[in-house]
């Protein structure tokens, strides 16, 4: 290499920032993966064209309460079937994409496998799909592991979407706001029913985070909205403790054809 030439390359890159830089050596010796078929992407976070294709992202016409994706409009202010019987104890949710088969392994492997280089993608989708909610909140809060599990996977994936959401959106973030009293079982295999019995009085607001729950509009954060159970849980502590409006907004869903 002439002279020249290096010079002009050394004054490049002295023009990027540190940190720039910093991903540039470390995508060169790591190249960044797509988070499901591990192909080649430019960013890491970013899924391949066939992943995207995949994912199924919710959009409205929705349920005004739970979020749940309406196949026609039947109007503003509409609810499901399920919300119209029964309000949840939350009192709006909403969601990125349809937990399915095409985000099932972007959710878990984000979950179980340390693939938290998503969490600025997925926050990112996020803050899009809850922009009304992130602008309404006053304290963003993760549903809590309880303290073993925590141990055991060591990280909250709830939390970690938390944090950045608050970095995107400049809202406080309170990650021990709810505390987690039961280490309780996988919710995975059990039933609706059995759902909401498993985490029945699992959750309460931190005595010492009391004052920032009174007349507040609380933004719960979790990866997965199945049956709502967990969500509702934390909801009801939260309403108890005092909370004015408790929002939820999660990357995934599931989407049952029983509850439109």
């Amino acid at each position: 290499m002439k002279g020249g030439e290096r010079l002009s390359r050394l004054v490049q890159a002295a023009a990027i920032p540190a940190k720039a830089l910093g991903r540039l050596v470390l995508d060169a010796l790591l190249p960044p993966r797509c988070l499901v078929t591990n192909e080649a992407v430019d960013r890491p976070g970013q899924l391949s064209p066939a992943a995207w294709r995949a994912v199924d992202f919710i959009a409205p016409p929705l349920c005004a309460s739970c979020g749940l994706p309406f196949e026609v409009d039947p109007g503003p202010d509409a609810v499901c079937g399920a919300c119209a019987r029964k309000q949840p104890a939350y009192d709006r949710a909403r969601a990125v994409m349809r937990y399915d088969e095409g985000s099932r392994s972007l959710v878990l492997r984000f979950k179980h496998a340390d693939r938290t280089e998503a969490t600025p993608a997925f926050a990112r989708w996020m803050a899009r799909a809850g922009a009304v909610q992130l602008e309404a909140c006053d304290v963003i809060a993760p549903v809590p592991l309880h303290r073993w599990r925590l141990l055991r996977r060591r990280y909250n994936q709830a939390a970690l979407l938390a944090h950045q959401l608050g970095r995107l959106s400049g809202k406080a973030v309170v990650p021990d706001l709810l505390l987690r009293r039961r280490n309780t079982p996988s919710q995975g295999r059990l039933s609706r029913g059995q759902r909401r019995l498993n985490v029945r009085g699992a959750f309460a607001v931190a005595p010492r985070r009391s004052g920032q729950v009174v007349g507040a509009s609380i933004l719960l954060i979790d990866d997965v909205l199945t049956t709502g159970a967990t969500l509702e849980a934390c909801a009801r502590a939260l309403k108890r403790a005092g909370a004015a409006r408790v929002e939820v907004l999660t990357l995934a869903r599931a989407v049952r054809p029983q509850q439109g």
